[in-house]
Parts: structure tokens; C-alpha cells; sequence
């Protein structure tokens, strides 16, 4: 709530007509940029009466900050604050605040360049840099240029390069607040570089609870550390006023509110998260922030078509998300398990995505856009080349490009899927053979981590993801009926294998 009474003066006046239709906002975590900025923005009378839309980077924040808004207001979320991500819609006639994910943003975009009904679009936690987020912004700002001058654009972030984001913005005024946060000690606790990562984990996290009062929030770079850490912990802290709860992504939304919910008088929890906990997102009673100083990101190589996960270093920026997360309700202290000498060699920020990333649905979602070169629109990094050309390459492989580079009536409809191409491209020609059923199944399996488990028999995953039974899974199944249906034509039903399917997806890796 810190940046509350500043928002409510100087924001407005930043987005006034005559100081222009963008700005860029810098507050440090827990200022209140997330929920209070769009309550402070509602009444202003350059909105008239249109919604602002709120974008989040991952479902989990999405939600978490549509359900503060809503509390903060005395309502539900639909009402006042709709939400919009990825298998959940709760929306209504009343709805004037939308909080959506980046993704969900771009297709709304590209159905309606437009934007009917909207005033504002604000684009928090843009220090991220996801395709998604980079994607979003060009075409708003495009749209902002040739449709829609009276378009408020706000780019928010608590650890931002808030000048060249204002450039970008056609030299958008940098609104900065300091905040209210709470102090946080920090204390570096080292490593050896011989040790396992999760005892070093293991070890910070007992001497946490020994010492420190309060909640615990473990910073891990992926999901097999946070089960390993997890599975040791329940061994050694047999005491039932303990919760031990994982947070990330491929949970299901049960287990995650498990985690960001208010512990029961007389709890403490362990939450053991990815990332996906450094932003927009307070998890109550929490004071301790235990961080490995490690991130998990996508690198998609080129030259061989594959994105693979790496283990890197944490940015600066992130390590100084992580360690705010401590004082966002009171005093709190941060473990990091590295030298202190070490944090300036660490990167300042996170490698935008769009430099390391598969950019086949940046160019199919640009070339439905009637854009065909990587530098026609407002990119704060431009595609790099090899990657741009690869994907060109690919989309004209699944014709959904012809030579020249335009979208064909093909790349239209593999577009309509909320897929990555390669995947819209196997259910939409397993639906000419009479089984885009299974095939939008598969595809769900393949873009959602974790649904019927993690074996590496897709055929196995299939069966138990129809069998599975949780709300993840239920709306799982419901949006790939949906993708079926949307892939229906005039063929007999037939049963084809998973490993047939998936060459339609990736016919240059069947082997002989």
C-alpha cells in the first residue's frame, strides 16, 4: 500500500492527454503497483467508464491479484475485477478492472486490434521480459500509434530500466516511488561448490526455524529440487505445526493456494516455490526468504529446432525480488546461500526471452498482424536473426506461411489454436483423419508440465491424465474438447498411437 497516495496524485497526471497516453511506474516490491494502482486509475475520467486491463506474467499472480482487488473492494472476483487465464474465466457485464496473462493479452489483441472497451492496458512486472510481455507491448503500441491514440499504456516493475522503457513508449514520463517496505536483514551463508544445492537448502532452512519466528519462503530453480527438498524436510521435522507446501507452476490451482494462503493460528510454513513466488504475489506471515541463487529458463537452440531448460544464475534484479518478498508485511531477514562478494557478478537482469527463445508464434501472431520483418514494430530487443529465420522457415513447412512470408488461410487456423504451431498444426491434421480428439489431448499433455504425471511413455501419460481426477485436470480436458472441436471435419473416427500423432507435430525427427 505504500505507493497509494502517490498513484492517486502523480500517476493520473502521467497519463493526462497533454502529458501523453503512456508512462512507465518503477515502486519496489510491496509499494502496491499490483493491486492498488488500477483501484487508483478506475475513477479517472479519461477512462470513461472502459475497462483497464491488468497483465500478469503467470496464472498463479493473475490470480492472486484479481482475488486482492476483489477483497479490497468486498466482492468476488466477476465482479468489479474479472480474470482471464489459461483454463478460468470469470467475467461480467460489470467487470471494469480484467487482470489476464501476457498470453491471453496478445491473442485479445490480435482478435481485435481495436481493443473496444478498453481504456487502459497496464503491463506489470515488465522487468520479466517474456515473449509474451515484449509481444504485447509492440502491438499496443502500434495500435496505440495507428488505432487508438487515446490508449493509456503503463509498464510497471519494481526493478526496471525505467528510461529505456520510456523511450520505447515514444518517451513516456518515469513516475518512481519509494514505497513502504519493511527493513529485511540479509545474511550469506556461503556454499561449497561440492555440495548438493538442496542440503545447503536443507541445512538453511533448519537453522531458519531454529532461530527465526515466522514463515519460510525457499527460493529452488525448479520442481525436482522442491520435491527432493521436500521429501528430506518431512524426515526431519516431524512437528505437525509445520506445513511443508510446494509452489509452481504445473501444480494444481489447489496445492497453490494451499501455499499463498494465511497459515492457521499456531503454523508455520515451509513454502518451497520457483520463481513463479518472486512477483506479484504476497504469501501471508511469510518474513523468511531462504534463496538458492538459482533460476531455471528456456534456451531454444536454433540448429536444432529444440528448447531445453538450463540452470543459471538469478539476476540481481530477481535475488532483489526474492529478498523483498521477506518485509512485505513486517521486518523480516533473507538467507542467500552464496558470498556476499559474489551478488556484483551477478547478472543485472534477467536475459529478456525474446533473445533465447522458439519465436514461431511471435512470427505467425506478427505475420497475422500483416507485420513480416523482426524490426517493423517497437521491440525493446529485436528478434535476433538466426532464430527469426528458423521459425520463417518452420511456419512455411507447416504452411502457414507462403514465400513471401504472409499468413495463408492454413496459418489462419492454426493461429485460432491457443498452441504453439507445431502443436495446432498435429491437431488440426489429426482432425482430418478422424482423431483430433486424442491429438488435443496429447497437445495439453505436451503444454501443461504435469498432468498425468511425468512419465516418459506419452501413451502411459495419456491414461492416467483421462483418468485424473482434480480441477487442473477437469479443465484440462475441457479446453481440449474444445480444440477438438474447433479441428472437427468429415472423417471416420480412428485410433491412432501417440508416436503417430506427434510426427504430424515433428515429422523431421521420425527416425529409421
Amino acid at each position: 500500500e505504500g505507493c497509494e497516495g502517490g498513484t492517486r496524485e502523480i500517476l493520473p497526471s502521467a497519463l493526462e492527454e497533454r502529458a501523453g497516453p503512456s508512462a512507465v511506474l518503477v515502486a519496489p516490491p510491496g509499494a502496491g503497483k499490483t493491486t492498488r494502482v488500477p483501484l487508483a486509475l478506475l475513477d479517472e475520467a479519461w477512462l470513461e467508464g472502459r475497462r483497464i486491463v491488468l497483465l500478469e506474467p503467470r496464472r498463479l499472480a493473475a490470480r492472486a491479484a484479481a482475488a486482492r482487488m476483489a477483497q479490497t473492494l468486498g466482492e468476488q472476483v466477476g465482479e468489479t475485477v474479472g480474470l482471464v487465464v489459461r483454463m478460468e474465466r470469470k467475467v461480467t457485464a460489470r467487470t471494469r478492472i480484467l487482470v489476464v496473462t501476457e498470453g491471453v493479452f496478445t491473442r485479445m489483441i490480435l482478435d481485435d486490434p481495436m481493443l473496444e472497451g478498453v481504456g487502459a492496458i497496464l503491463f506489470d512486472e515488465f522487468h520479466e521480459r517474456s515473449l509474451d510481455a515484449d509481444l504485447g507491448l509492440a502491438l499496443a503500441l502500434d495500435a496505440q500509434a495507428g488505432l487508438r491514440e487515446d490508449l493509456r499504456l503503463l509498464a510497471m516493475s519494481a526493478t526496471l530500466d525505467g528510461a529505456r522503457v520510456g523511450k520505447l513508449m515514444n518517451d513516456a514520463p518515469v513516475v518512481e516511488s519509494q514505497g513502504r517496505a519493511f527493513p529485511v536483514e540479509t545474511l550469506y551463508l556461503g556454499r561449497d561448490p561440492n555440495e548438493r544445492m538442496e542440503a545447503a537448502v536443507e541445512r538453511a532452512i533448519l537453522r531458519a526455524l531454529d532461530r527465526e519466528k515466522g514463515s519460510i519462503l525457499v527460493f529452488l530453480p525448479g520442481q525436482g529440487e522442491i520435491e527432493r527438498v521436500a521429501r528430506a524436510l518431512s524426515e526431519k521435522t516431524r512437528d505437525p505445526s509445520i506445513l511443508v507446501a510446494p509452489l509452481y507452476g504445473a501444480l494444481d490451482r489447489r496445492e497453490q493456494d494451499r501455499a499463498v494462503l494465511p497459515s492457521k493460528a499456531g503454523e508455520r510454513k515451509i513454502v518451497l516455490a520457483t520463481s513463479v513466488a518472486e512477483t506479484s504475489l504476497t504469501i501471508e506471515g511469510v518474513r523468511v526468504v531462504i534463496d538458492s541463487g538459482l533460476a531455471r529458463v528456456p534456451v531454444f537452440e536454433p540448429d536444432i529446432g529444440l528448447t531445453r531448460l538450463e540452470t543459471v544464475r538469478a539476476s540481481r534484479a530477481s535475488v532483489d525480488q526474492r529478498r523483498g518478498r521477506a518485509g512485505r508485511t513486517e521486518p523480516g531477514v533473507c538467507y542467500r546461500l552464496w558470498e556476499e562478494a559474489a551478488t556484483g557478478a551477478l547478472p543485472a537482469f534477467s536475459a529478456p526471452e525474446i533473445l533465447s527463445a522458439d519465436l514461431a508464434g511471435l512470427v505467425l501472431d506478427l505475420a497475422a498482424w500483416g507485420v513480416r520483418g523482426r524490426t517493423a514494430l517497437a521491440f525493446l530487443d529485436p528478434p535476433p536473426s538466426p532464430a527469426w529465420n528458423e521459425a520463417v522457415k518452420l511456419l512455411q513447412a507447416l504452411g502457414a506461411l507462403d514465400e513471401d512470408g504472409a499468413i495463408t488461410e492454413e496459418g489462419k487456423a492454426i493461429r485460432n489454436l491457443p498452441l504453439p504451431p507445431r502443436l495446432a498444426r498435429m491437431v488440426l491434421d489429426a482432425g482430418r483423419y478422424g482423431a483430433g480428439a486424442t491429438a488435443a489431448e496429447l497437445a495439453v499433455l505436451v503444454s501443461e508440465r504435469g498432468l498425468g504425471g511425468n512419465a516418459v511413455d506419452l501413451a502411459d501419460r495419456l491414461d492416467r491424465f483421462r483418468r485424473e481426477r482434480s480441477h487442473r485436470a477437469d479443465a484440462a480436458r475441457n479446453m481440449a474438447r474444445g480444440w477438438a472441436r474447433q479441428a472437427a471435419a468429415l472423417a471416420e473416427p480412428r485410433d491412432l498411437s501417440c508416436g503417430a500423432l506427434l510426427a504430424l507435430a515433428y515429422p523431421e525427427r521420425v527416425a529409421q
